[in-house]
C-alpha cells in the first residue's frame, strides 16, 4: 500500500464526518495547520494514551492556530463515546471505508496475538496552512510523541 500524499506536496482535499455531527473539509481548514493522527481503535491503551497526550498539550497546538483531527476506522458513536470519556477537546474523524487510510498509506499488516490482521499503523501528519505535507511519523511510539509534533508545528 502506497501513500497518495507526499511531503512537501499538496494534500488533495478530502471530506471526512466527525464528532459533534460534523463534517471536516482539509480545504476549510487552509490557513490553520492540520495535525492528522491516524489511531488504531478508540478505547485501546495506545490509542487512549496519545489522545490524552494530544488532549494535556491541546492548548499548545492552539496557540499556534493548529487544528488536531484524530482518525480511525472506528464508527462516529464510539468515537463520540472515547471523546466524552476522556474530554477531548478536538473531533475525531470516522473512517470506515478506509478512504483517508487508503489516501495517507497507513494500512499495514500487523500481528496480533500471533495472527496476521490488517489495521491501521499509528501515524501521524503535519499539513501547513497552504494544505502542504510538511512532517510525517509512521510506526509511532506513544510516548513523548506529542511533544515531537509540537516542535515540527513550532518550526513551520
Amino acid at each position: 500500500m502506497t501513500a497518495k500524499v507526499q511531503l512537501n506536496e499538496q494534500v488533495p482535499d478530502f471530506t471526512a464526518q466527525a464528532t459533534g455531527g460534523r463534517t471536516i473539509q482539509l480545504s476549510a481548514l487552509r490557513g490553520r495547520p492540520v495535525v492528522l493522527y491516524f489511531y488504531p481503535k478508540d478505547n485501546t491503551p495506545g490509542c487512549t494514551r496519545e489522545a490524552q497526550d494530544f488532549r494535556d498539550n491541546h492548548a499548545k497546538f492552539r496557540r499556534r492556530k493548529a487544528v488536531i483531527l484524530g482518525v480511525s476506522r472506528d464508527s462516529l458513536k464510539s468515537h463520540e463515546n472515547f471523546k466524552a470519556k476522556y474530554e477531548l477537546p478536538f473531533e475525531l474523524l470516522s473512517d470506515p471505508d478506509e478512504a483517508l487510510c487508503q489516501l495517507f498509506g497507513v494500512i499495514k499488516r500487523k500481528n496480533m496475538y500471533g495472527k496476521q490482521v490488517r489495521g491501521i499503523e499509528r501515524s501521524t501528519f503535519l499539513i501547513d496552512g497552504d494544505g502542504v505535507l510538511r512532517r510525517e511519523w509512521r510506526g509511532v511510539k506513544v510516548p513523548g510523541h506529542v511533544e515531537e509534533v509540537l516542535e515540527a508545528l513550532k518550526a513551520l
